[in-house]
């Protein structure tokens, strides 16, 4: 990482300080004072949200798919590649589907499958840049993690909710 111009125009002197002023500029605060009535109203719907149990399931198909979507060579930290992933899924279809059918139905993102490595990636054409505007950030997960992230997105946007 290198040095960079920080917003009061001085420039970062270490490592810890460099990386503080590219998350700062990168990962914005959620901060509810400036709220528009829009977005409260959905602060307020989320929190009011109560599925019932048959809005809850995910089917053995949903979890294939997010599974065969996995990147052959997708791996972080555990070494357990995408292509060993949807092996361990041909071999356990119902084990695999009752690990992310209890983690939805529990409420649960296990926390193995929280941990990301922060990879800062100086964007195309920026690379004269001296602000933390130059970077951007990729974040590698865990593949059980990256499958259940999938599943949750997909169910957020179906139209059946």
């Amino acid at each position: 990482m290198t040095i960079l111009l920080k917003p009061d125009g001085y420039y970062t002197s270490n490592l810890n300080e460099t990386a503080q002023v590219i998350l700062d500029h990168l990962i914005t605060k959620d901060d509810r004072t400036d709220d528009i009535d829009y977005y409260k109203r959905i602060r307020r719907d989320i929190r009011e949200f109560n599925q019932t149990q048959d809005e809850r399931e995910f089917t053995l198909a949903e979890i294939k798919n997010a599974i065969e979507e996995l990147k052959k060579k997708d791996s972080w930290r555990n070494g357990i590649t995408g292509e060993i992933y949807k092996r361990v899924y041909k071999l356990l279809p119902s084990f695999t589907y009752t690990i992310y059918s209890v983690c939805l139905q529990a409420g649960c993102f296990p926390k193995r499958w929280k941990r990301a490595k922060i990879i800062p990636i100086v964007k195309p054409g920026k690379e004269q840049v001296q602000g933390a505007s130059k970077y951007r950030l990729i974040s590698l997960i865990n593949v059980g993690g990256k499958v259940l992230e999938k599943l949750l997105i997909n169910k957020s946007h179906s139209p059946f909710i």
